[in-house]
């Protein structure tokens, strides 16, 4: 009687199907790339003011018969080349560029746009945008400084700003409780006054700061205050500042979007860039 014989075994067999199903079944269950990502700008791109509209609205504009106030734009590599010349002939007279984001991001415009500014006659500054969940704000700090962020004492440089705001990318508080979000712009705040010299400015809205430092008041005394607010009045200020340096009032102005007025005559910008 003849006898049956199994043919060879094949131990891979199993083990590849086993592979493709579940390469299948993860294929299956994943999100598609677009609509995952939908909503959320690449890194880098964030610039001052671009969640105001968004969280605290748009309604009105600044009276003209406000107290004496200087003219002054905010720029960033989302504007690329500016036109300077038509800037200070509409009566612009100050601006500040966006220098760095992060650690990772620097501004391929801010060349023409800080010494563009600055050639024009404009005192001009440069400003870097927080991203506390990423490094520390020593970190950030000294990547600012070392990106554009200096300053000296030629009368027409502005000190540099901290624009610290919703996250554009996430969290709107990046993660942190109110302390550690304080003990994070201390940290850049400290490190950048002993690179420079210099307290630095603070650029943020009443509620994100409400929302995120606890409504902070401790640095009140030491950085000047640019709030940011699309209205007619900058409204209640944050905890501590009885006063702002500086208003981001519009993201829709002329040649540029974001348009601001500096709280004082064009002496007090110098005095500012003088420190």
């Amino acid at each position: 009687m003849p006898v049956h014989r199994p043919g060879p075994v094949h131990p891979r067999r199993p083990l590849l199907a086993g592979l493709l199903l579940a390469a299948l079944s993860l294929v299956l269950a994943a999100p598609a790339g677009p609509a995952s990502a939908a909503g959320t700008p690449a890194r880098g791109s964030a610039r001052m003011g671009m969640g105001v509209a968004a969280h605290d609205g748009s309604a009105g504009a600044p009276s003209s018969a406000d107290a004496t106030q200087t003219e002054g734009v905010d720029v960033s590599g989302y504007q690329g080349n500016v036109a300077w010349s038509t800037l200070w002939s509409s009566g612009v007279k100050w601006a500040y560029a966006k220098a760095t984001e992060g650690t990772y991001y620097t501004n391929p415009y801010f060349a023409q746009q800080y010494n563009g500014s600055y050639n024009v006659g404009m005192i001009r500054g440069a400003y870097h945008f927080a991203t506390p969940d990423t490094t520390s704000g020593a970190t950030q700090a000294n990547y600012f400084v070392d990106h554009g962020g200096g300053w000296s004492r030629d009368g027409k440089t502005l000190p540099g700003v901290l624009d610290i705001e919703w996250n554009p990318y996430g969290a709107a508080c990046y993660g942190k409780s109110a302390a550690s979000m304080v003990g994070w712009i201390a940290d850049f705040l400290n490190t950048y006054k002993a690179r420079t010299g210099r307290d630095a400015v603070i650029y943020t809205a009443t509620s994100w700061w409400t929302e995120c430092t606890g409504n902070y008041g401790g640095f009140a005394s030491a950085n000047p205050l640019w709030i940011a607010r699309y209205a007619s009045t900058v409204g209640t200020l944050p905890a501590g500042w009885g006063y702002y340096t500086m208003w981001q009032y519009t993201s829709s102005g002329p040649t540029v979007g974001d348009h601001d007025k500096f709280n004082g005559a064009l002496d007090r910008v110098v005095a500012l860039a003088n420190g």
